[in-house]
């Protein structure tokens, strides 16, 4: 009989900070989810090294961020080129993200972000490889 593999300790509690959705024209893609009940939760805010602009929306306690390219040649734009609009990535909020950083890579996790970045509303963030977890993109989020 085989033992179950050993599954590391947790490092503290995760919560789903939010869903992220690329699309083409935010207003378009805005008039949308406000019909379906979400609610504004903040203001636009554009990330340069990112290529994108964001809107947060409230659905419950989790942030929808709908995210429009400013860039054809960035990671929103590329993919909206590849895929068309749709689910882009879901974040993880993370009470600290280099332990699990260090643990990911002990674990030779491929990792879009080695180290952590500015992400919006002054968060920390990084990027773990879809190739990782199943063929999702997750953002690790730190606020």
């Amino acid at each position: 009989m085989n033992a179950a593999p050993r599954l590391p300790e947790p490092l503290g509690d995760l919560t789903l900070d939010h869903v992220a959705i690329a699309v083409e024209a935010l207003d378009e893609a805005t008039d949308a989810y406000l019909a379906l009940g979400l609610a504004p939760a903040g203001d636009d805010e554009t990330i340069g090294d990112q290529g994108v602009r964001v809107r947060p929306l409230k659905l419950g306690d989790t942030l929808v961020e709908l995210m429009e390219p400013t860039a054809p040649d960035g990671p929103v734009g590329r993919f909206l080129a590849r895929r068309g609009p749709g689910l882009h990535h879901i974040a993880l909020r993370v009470p600290a993200l280099e332990p699990l950083l260090a643990r990911l890579r002990s674990l030779d996790a491929p990792l879009l972000d080695d180290r952590p970045r500015e992400g919006r509303a002054g968060t920390r963030i990084a990027f773990v490889h879809p190739r990782f977890t199943h063929g999702v993109l997750i953002e690790l989020v730190e606020a």
